[in-house]
């Protein structure tokens, strides 16, 4: 019996260390209020023979969102207003149809997105949570996000979030032959699915609170600038898996953590860190199947944003006293000097 105590202790105890190892704070006693609306069963409400009096509709309830969406995701101009709508509304009913199933219930995202911002008001309490509005756009709006494409947006005090683009990888308009070749590649589209739902919107927060400013930079500073993005991302979503913040899968990223030392000597043997070639750039932080020069089985793309946030990291357990804010604002320069990264 007293062994069985012992053993029980000692695996209460490894939990523990194991779920602590990221300093994870307490933030069961901040109140956030995260509320969603539906904007897409809003507009597939209305009437395609009679659009005007649902378009009024729409207007009264989203004034801001509403004309964000008819001009900004669908493309349309206010001569054209009635005639696109329809268009869209017979063309992509099929879709909605398809999001509703799958997106019947939203709670468990809205408790997601709760605990996230959670986070976010725990490191940045002036923050203002915005609503969240669930919305079906274009199968082609998707929205280039420096190197990234992302299917969300963010309005003056909504997070808008796409429902189109989460519909599982397998979901036969991704894999129509036009959709690979013009919207999203295979390597991209495997990440429309659900689980990546928060983690994606997530980013569009912490690019509002600290804007990425670092095109036209030299590389190893765009890599350690990419990387604080992830590393505040990895602050509000410290138990979301690194696969659905960094969208590399678990083999990928199995095959950085056993090859980090190999994958830095690489960098700093074969590149010029300071070099502002954007084909250069665009090799080691642009989206891609893999990154060139590593092996195409393993290596994800983005590798230099992946090294980027380990720098990060370290410097940011060589400076523990910092806040978030601090290490988000400090010179990329100074963090590369001062985090000292050696990878064995």
């Amino acid at each position: 019996m007293a062994m069985k105590k012992i053993c029980f202790v000692i695996l209460v105890s490894a939990f523990i260390a194991c779920t602590n190892n990221k300093n994870i704070p307490d933030v069961s006693h901040i109140e956030v209020d995260v509320t969603t609306k539906r904007f897409e069963r809003d507009f597939f409400a209305v009437d395609s023979n009679n659009i005007t009096p649902g378009l009024d509709r729409l207007f009264e309830k989203y004034p801001v969102l509403t004309p964000i969406f008819l001009q900004n995701i669908l493309g349309l101009d206010s001569a054209a207003i009635i005639t696109g709508i329809k268009q869209f509304l017979d063309l992509s009913r099929p879709v909605y149809e398809s999001t509703n199933s799958h997106f019947e219930n939203f709670d468990r995202f809205e408790r997601e997105f709760q605990q996230a911002f959670k986070f976010v008001k725990y490191y940045f309490p002036d923050y203002i949570i915005p609503e969240i509005v669930t919305v079906v756009g274009p199968l082609d709006a998707l929205a280039n996000f420096g190197s990234d494409y992302i299917p969300d947006f963010l309005g003056p005090d909504f997070l808008g979030v796409s429902l189109q683009f989460y519909l599982g990888k397998d979901f036969p308009a991704y894999n129509d032959p036009y959709f690979i070749e013009n919207i999203a590649p295979a390597y991209r589209s495997r990440r429309f699915s659900k689980e990546y739902l928060v983690p994606e919107s997530m980013k569009l927060i912490v690019d509002d609170l600290f804007p990425e400013k670092s095109n036209g930079r030299p590389l190893v500073e765009q890599m350690i600038e990419k990387g604080k993005q992830w590393w505040l991302l990895d602050k509000f979503l410290p138990k979301t898996p690194d696969s659905l913040k960094t969208g590399y899968t678990k083999q990928q990223l199995e095959w950085c953590r056993e090859n980090e030392a190999l994958i830095w000597s690489i960098f700093l043997k074969n590149e010029n860190l300071n070099s502002i070639d954007p084909v250069t750039i665009q090799t080691y932080i642009g989206e891609g199947p893999f990154t060139q020069g590593f092996s195409q089985e393993n290596s994800p793309g983005n590798l230099g944003q992946w090294i980027g946030w380990q720098i990060v990291k370290k410097f940011a357990h060589k400076n523990p006293d910092l806040k978030p804010q601090d290490i988000m604002l400090t010179n990329a320069r100074q963090i590369l000097e001062e985090a000292k990264y050696k990878p064995k």
